[in-house]
């Protein structure tokens, strides 16, 4: 009688996992490992345009992972780098793109009132198997088309994608 009672316990127990499993969100990404990673690389591709460049990594969520001012940059570039990756993550797009779009269309235009957004060129969603695992943003790179091309070579280099 106890075997049956523990067959069945064990049986209700799988059941139950099997219908909860529906609630929850399977998801990967970056770690802080990953961060550190991209990190050295967004630096040794700045380097190779004689290039110093604040840098920031966000996860799956959206969370700051790695903020860092790059040495002799201005302030202002940490937070814009922030910035950037948080509009890729946000949109699902390179923020160079989200910026040459906006300015094409009128509806698109009033993206840039929203506080957390900012349209300049930097900002890389990271993808990896079809899923948003993350985002790098660059700053200080000399221009927005610069900041772009690091964060792309970057996140390429380490072979992730750019788009789903």
């Amino acid at each position: 009688m106890n075997s049956k009672k523990s067959i069945f316990s064990a049986f209700l127990l799988m059941l139950s996992l099997m219908f909860s499993a529906q609630y929850v969100e399977k998801s990967s990404s970056l770690n802080q490992e990953g961060a550190l990673r991209l990190a050295k690389e967004a630096n040794a591709e700045a380097q190779k345009i004689d290039k110093k460049v604040s840098i920031a990594v966000l996860n799956n969520s959206g969370v700051v992972l790695l903020l860092l001012k790059g040495d002799n940059v201005g302030p202002h570039n940490t937070e814009a780098s922030r910035r950037k990756a948080y509009t890729s993550f946000s949109t699902k797009n390179a923020s160079w793109d989200l910026m040459n779009n906006a300015a094409k269309s009128t509806d698109a235009r009033n993206l840039n009132t929203l506080p957390e957004l900012l349209l300049l060129g930097g900002g890389m969603p990271i993808f990896k198997d079809g899923d948003l695992i993350g985002s790098i943003g660059i700053s200080g790179g000399g221009s927005g088309e610069n900041d772009h091309n690091i964060a792309k070579k970057t996140v390429e280099n380490l072979g992730f994608k750019i788009s789903k």
